[in-house]
């Protein structure tokens, strides 16, 4: 067992460790945790690097850096060793970012209101009215409540005196919140003895007081509708906003499911219209409100900001509230904070320049070797520019550029950033230093602003001194916030570690939004799709060993673009490009549960992402394609228990079961119709096939203990209503399906779906085995009927899809007002 020091690396003289003291001893915070490190040793350490990896990966944490070579779904970096901050110094932060929060919500509402601080040369008007993100048409606007930052976080760092500085604000769409929620659920199981002992905040009540706040802000006498507006799957932080939307139990909603009418905007769902009361939002200003603010949107809401004018939406953050974010910023809030609180600044930011005043170009063209100059606007392509590394030639470049266009520069005091430490990669145990941010969230609550106790801490790529980026390689950490002696006290044995799942509130059904309910019946449809090929391709493929009906079962994986033509089935079961193969089925499947993933658990979500990663790894390694189907068919049969046991049995529920049935019973059915049509009689070999794709071989050898014969096998996969494989049982459960959803949505009875008649229920299978011209008549009878019901499944899916899924009638009724 290590001893404790030998974890330890040497501290820096030029920045503030967190960890260590100046003479190199641990503080007294942390000694529980490194010594809980040193008594686990490199197998711990292994473990719960091992285990971080391992539970981002199933529970798909995702960030999406754009252009990286990791694709779309780009896993989230997280070290599972914490930051940990004392209560002590925490309870100074907390008072810092209440008051900024406080301050910038004022300074937003005087900007777009009476303009005193411009008037009074507090803040200058070049500043404010050059910025891209003053919204010119949300000028003399007032947001519900007068409240323009619902939430609110703040970028900080620590300076060699161990003081906190603030390097940035977030005040538009503050991301991070969910990710800092994620990080503590995994750090919380990799580490659970600690949190416990060491009595770490929880944050669970944060994102509890989020909703409830949004709720009073926005409630008008109705219970009010909050939804979370997000860009789609296609945005970087789209885990986070599916995460947020799941824990807080809201809707999570794209700018197509919601619609404006007579300055109030409403949610499409099943029902109809339903108005919408408050807005989380995760769309920049610009984007929200094509009819407005930027035409060429097509993720915004056309009229959007004239419900925010006529006060009959609330939108958190108020729109409008990016004008805030940018460096420049900084230098004029001490003078604000003195003008519209009548007090200092608590948590001061580093010290700023924005060269737009001729006064404070000359001091950034003298003093440029100190300084980081950065673009003054977020619009601009300039990267940070750190005066120190430039040579003479790039020196002269960068002033001819501030002299040219001073007010798009800002500069900044070049920072120091505090290290922590982290555990070095394939080092066993031993830990290695690297600098850090911390980003501090803020909540607006009637009573006042409420900070996260917590935050995200965030971690450059090893080697990396000066720059904290997740698109340059950074990480991130969680942010402990340690109780004091007398919360420990008050704390008992009550467990802390299980807290990261915020008590979601229930949705009723008029709230699902109608894009999502069809996200859910394709998620269905395609589960079922997928495990029908599964086992189409796994019993095809063991039959090669009888060539009439390898021969016979190959061409029906054709007929059905489950295979190509051409190539080794063995290998082309794999290959995603194959537009209708199972790998590409597999994909829609999961962007289908991407579409859906607020509505799944994580557990759910979880096998998802594990069975697409073990098939797609089973492909690339030539592993034996029979024993890579086996485990799918498994893992897509874990996705039937899932939604029979593991979800809401509201109408999206409803509609996911609609989905598995009609596909069943539209592959089944056709399979079938297309081996009796010819009227021929079908040997035993492709029954045995036939009972492995229907997944019944087991239940017909126990039933009938015989070889297989048709007449049984039709009565087991068509007529036997007591069997869930069966088409008989899927056509009756769809029935009664439709009776429930039209019954839950309130239709009238001519307003509800019926099926199609099917003629099976007057079929017999006997004489079904003769080999004269009456069996093959009886034979092509059922294929008949099997044929018009897989046509009946196809047309009932069709009108789902009209009746539920296509909102664009004018006179749709509203459902709540």
């Amino acid at each position: 067992m290590p001893n404790s020091k030998q974890l330890l690396y040497a501290g820096s003289p030029q920045r503030y460790d967190e960890l260590l003291e100046r003479d190199g001893s641990i503080r007294a915070h942390w000694l529980p945790l490194i010594e809980h490190l040193a008594d686990g040793g490199a197998e711990m350490a292994r473990r719960s690097v091992e285990m971080t990896r391992r539970l981002i990966v199933e529970n798909g944490v995702t960030y999406n850096v754009y252009a990286d070579p990791q694709g779309r779904d780009r896993p989230w970096q997280l070290d599972p060793l914490p930051l940990l901050i004392a209560a002590d110094e925490w309870r100074g932060i907390e008072a810092g970012v209440r008051q900024r929060a406080q301050l910038l919500n004022a300074l937003l509402a005087d900007l777009y209101g009476a303009q005193y601080l411009i008037a009074e040369g507090v803040v200058p008007a070049e500043l404010a009215f050059g910025h891209p993100n003053f919204l010119w048409a949300a000028h003399d606007t007032r947001p519900v409540g007068n409240t323009w930052l619902h939430i609110y976080a703040a970028d900080l760092a620590r300076a060699p005196d161990g003081g906190w500085w603030v390097l940035s604000d977030r005040t538009q769409t503050p991301s991070g919140p969910g990710y800092a929620l994620e990080n503590r659920a995994i750090v919380g199981r990799v580490l659970p003895g600690l949190v416990n002992e060491l009595t770490v905040r929880p944050l669970a009540g944060f994102f509890n007081t989020l909703r409830e706040s949004l709720m009073e802000f926005a409630d008008t006498g109705d219970a009010p509708l909050v939804v979370v507006l997000t860009p789609g799957p296609f945005n970087e932080t789209y885990f986070e906003h599916a995460y947020l939307a799941r824990q807080m139990g809201l809707p999570l909603v794209q700018g197509q499911d919601l619609t404006v009418r007579d300055d109030t905007v409403y949610l499409k769902t099943l029902p109809g219209l339903r108005r919408v009361h408050a807005i989380l939002r995760r769309l920049d200003d610009d984007y929200c409100d094509p009819l407005e603010l930027r035409p060429d949107s097509a993720l915004g809401v056309p009229g959007m900001l004239g419900a925010v004018r006529a006060g009959r939406v609330l939108l958190a953050n108020a729109l409008g509230s990016g004008l805030l974010e940018s460096a420049a910023w900084q230098g004029f809030l001490p003078g604000a904070a003195e003008w519209l609180l009548k007090e200092p600044l608590r948590l001061p930011s580093v010290a700023t320049w924005w060269c737009g005043e001729r006064p404070a170009l000359d001091y950034v063209i003298t003093h440029l070797e100190q300084l980081v100059v950065k673009a003054t606007y977020p619009n601009q392509k300039f990267e940070p520019c750190f005066g120190r590394d430039l040579g003479r030639q790039q020196r002269a470049a960068l002033i001819r550029r501030l002299r040219g266009r001073p007010y798009a520069y800002v500069a900044q005091e070049r920072v120091s950033l505090s290290q922590a430490p982290s555990w070095r990669a394939g080092a066993g145990v031993q830990l290695t230093p690297r600098t850090l941010t911390m980003r501090v969230y803020a909540i607006a609550t009637p009573s006042g602003y409420q900070v996260m106790p917590g935050g995200l801490a965030r971690i450059a790529a090893e080697g990396v001194v000066d720059i904290v980026s997740s698109q340059r390689g950074g990480g991130s950490k969680d942010v402990w916030v340690l109780a004091g002696a007398a919360a420990r006290e008050a704390a008992g044995d009550a467990a802390v570690a299980s807290e990261p799942h915020a008590l979601p509130r229930r949705m009723r059904h008029d709230e699902l939004p109608s894009q999502l309910v069809e996200n859910l019946y394709w998620l269905g449809r395609y589960s079922e799709r997928c495990e029908d090929k599964a086992r189409l391709v796994r019993a095809t493929l063991a039959m090669r060993t009888s060539a009439m009906v390898w021969r016979r079962a190959r061409e029906q994986c054709i007929r059905y673009g489950v295979l190509p033509r051409e190539g080794d089935p063995a290998v082309t079961v794999f290959d995603d490009a194959h537009e209708f193969g199972l790998a590409a089925d597999l994909g829609r499947l999961g962007w289908c549960a991407t579409q859906s993933r607020s509505r799944l658990s994580a557990e759910h979500w979880r096998s998802i992402s594990v069975m697409q990663r073990q098939f797609h790894e089973a492909g690339a390694t030539y592993n034996d394609p029979l024993e890579a189907l086996d485990r799918l068919v498994v893992a897509l049969t874990a996705l039937s228990g899932f939604a029979l046991d593991d979800m809401t049995q509201d109408d999206g529920w409803r509609l996911l079961m609609l989905g598995r049935r009609l596909e069943r019973v539209q592959f089944l059915a056709a399979l079938l119709a297309d081996r009796l049509a010819s009227g021929a009689l079908i040997h035993q070999g492709d029954l045995e096939w036939l009972l492995d794709v229907g997944g019944v071989s087991i239940t017909y050898r126990t039933r009938y203990v015989s070889t297989p014969q048709l007449a049984p096998v039709l009565q087991l996969l068509v007529f036997d209503e007591g069997s869930p494989r069966a088409l008989g049982y899927q056509w009756s459960a769809i029935r009664h399906a439709l009776t429930d959803l039209a019954d839950s949505l309130g239709a009238a009875p001519d307003e509800q779906l019926e099926l199609p008649p099917v003629q099976l229920s007057e079929l017999s299978t006997v004489g079904v085995e003769e080999e004269a011209e009456q069996g093959a008549e009886c034979r092509k009878l059922i294929s008949a009927a099997l044929s018009q019901m897989a046509q009946a499944a196809a047309q009932v899916s069709h009108r789902l899809a009209l009746r539920h899924f296509s909102l664009v009638d004018l006179d749709l009724h509203t459902v709540a007002t």
